[in-house]
């Protein structure tokens, strides 16, 4: 964990101001720049993104040898389904490599993205979070790599599971150069205006739990992926 050092320029009463008033903040320049390149590099040349494709409640994950070796004919209908999905319910599509919860199972592993995730869930990280957020029961941090390709999205919906006691969410952004135009952005949704942030590098994006955001379609033009690192900040103690 200590690969990872937060940013010595944080003005916490401005964040924890801009948090009260709008339930979300962006903190830019969140860690130390070296090893936030160094993680951006690691999810660049990792192989084993599964794409996360969900079905109504159902969600499924296909390698990438196993998309592969799909025929043009069944990649087409995939893609109309996930269409079909998005017009009037929950749909995405993106790719991911997840970080287990389990302590065992973290401590474990010693690639760059278990230990940025256990970095999330330390004392230190934390307590800054408790303190720009002002939620206090925060306790715990989950996490997945994320990456968004030409035509991955993910609709409206509030990150709110019965049972899972998620305060707020994160993205940590590992997009060095972005283009508004390209999509995926991180946006808010109050009734018909919308409000977000443009993928960022070293940048925490924090919001509360529950609040409609959704992140739009990457465009064919984007000269790359999204990629970010995400998860939920949690209270675990009692249950």
């Amino acid at each position: 964990m200590d690969h990872f050092r937060i940013g010595p320029d944080l003005n916490i009463d401005s964040l924890r101001a801009e948090f009260a008033s709008q339930g979300r903040v962006r903190i830019r320049g969140f860690l130390a720049e070296e090893a936030v390149r160094q993680l951006a590099d690691h999810l660049a040349a990792r192989s084993d993104w599964r794409q996360m494709i969900n079905s109504g409640p159902k969600l499924f994950e296909l390698d990438r040898e196993i998309r592969s070796s799909m025929t043009p004919a069944r990649l087409s209908a995939l893609d109309q389904a996930v269409h079909d999905g998005a017009r009037a319910g929950f749909q995405h599509r993106y790719e991911a490599v997840r970080v287990p919860d389990e302590m065992a199972a973290r401590e474990a592993a010693e690639d760059m993205l278990s230990r940025f995730v256990r970095f999330m869930a330390s004392k230190t990280t934390l307590e800054l979070v408790q303190q720009v957020t002002g939620i206090s029961d925060i306790d715990f941090a989950d996490g997945q790599a994320t990456g968004y390709a030409s035509g991955d999205f993910l609709t409206e919906h509030d990150d709110a599971v019965a049972g899972k006691n998620r305060r707020a969410a994160y993205v940590f952004g590992l997009t060095p150069k972005w283009r508004p135009s390209w999509g995926g952005l991180l946006l808010f949704h109050q009734g018909d205006r919308v409000s977000g942030w443009s993928p960022g590098f070293n940048t925490l994006d924090l919001f509360a739990v529950p609040q409609p955001h959704s992140v739009t379609m990457v465009t064919p033009a984007a000269a790359g992926r999204r990629h970010a690192v995400t998860g939920w900040l949690r209270a675990m103690s009692g249950n």
